[in-house]
């Protein structure tokens, strides 16, 4: 007889309890829009950081609430971008596709004389393989060059695509696989990688600012600041400021003239590499 007072006491305090939920889950019901969802389900899900967010829920929440524009996917592109501006009833400017481009060109080995080429080292590093690690010894790190690729990887083990890669001792992207999320950007502690628009064929891969006989000493692929580049452009799109030439894209039409005068085949100009391959 006790033991059926005490399933029946538990069972009513079961329903009691049940029936408490029930009416607190009615008073306290936070209503959602059903738009949330919606931006959820066209945002890719990679969480990737790229537009600033912890991920893709917070970016959804952020554009709802207004406190975010619409176009900072960066994996989604402008597909996703058109999608959202569709679900909030607005019209969004189209997305164009930016990647990743690592600022050194200097390749670390000798060349067939066994001359050393690219970026100089100073010594043979042995401590930790991150690059963050390594600009704490030696003066600012194994390189002779401060602005160089340290190439110890940090950048690609941030990667979620595997779109950038160490090759030859430097940073590499593969822009077929890159979707601009810059997270690689934010690893690099000598911020060497910046974001370009896909399909620029005109690319220069150097940060260094120091003055041209600084730099030939620290690498053979540096920037010299000579100014023949900025000459010949009949668009006005490279200049040297600080001893570095820098490409202004909005600009340029991809001509090729800087890369042709470039004493040091620094500007590289992919169409006529590709070329030339052929």
């Amino acid at each position: 007889m006790d033991i059926l007072i005490a399933v029946a006491v538990l069972g009513g305090l079961g329903l009691l309890f049940g029936l408490i939920l029930g009416i607190a889950s009615k008073v306290f019901y936070v209503q959602t829009d059903p738009r949330l969802e919606q931006l959820n389900a066209v945002l890719p899900g990679a969480n990737c950081g790229g537009c600033g967010f912890a991920g893709c829920s917070g970016y959804a929440q952020a554009v709802l609430e207004g406190r975010a524009e619409i176009g900072k996917c960066a994996s989604g592109g402008d597909d996703c971008a058109q999608a959202m501006a569709e679900i909030m009833g607005v019209k969004a400017e189209k997305v164009t596709r930016r990647v990743a481009l690592v600022r050194c060109s200097g390749y670390k080995g000798t060349d067939a004389e066994g001359k050393p080429t690219g970026a100089k080292m100073k010594g043979e590093y042995e401590g930790i393989a991150d690059c963050l690690a390594a600009t704490k010894v030696a003066g600012r790190g194994p390189l002779i060059c401060k602005f160089g690729c340290l190439g110890f990887g940090n950048c690609t083990k941030a990667c979620k695509y595997d779109a950038i890669h160490i090759v030859d001792g430097v940073a590499k992207v593969d822009e077929e696989k890159c979707v601009g999320c810059m997270q690689c950007a934010a690893q690099c502690p000598r911020s060497l990688i910046v974001p370009v628009e896909y399909g620029h064929h005109v690319t220069l891969a150097c940060a260094s600012k120091a003055k041209g006989a600084v730099t030939i000493r620290g690498c053979t692929a540096g920037c010299i600041g000579c100014g023949l580049c900025q000459k010949i452009c009949p668009k006005d799109a490279i200049h040297v400021e600080e001893n570095l030439a820098s490409i202004d894209y909005s600009k340029c039409d991809a001509c090729g003239l800087c890369a042709a005068v470039c004493p040091k085949h620094l500007i590289v100009d992919s169409k006529k590499a590709e070329g030339a391959a052929v």
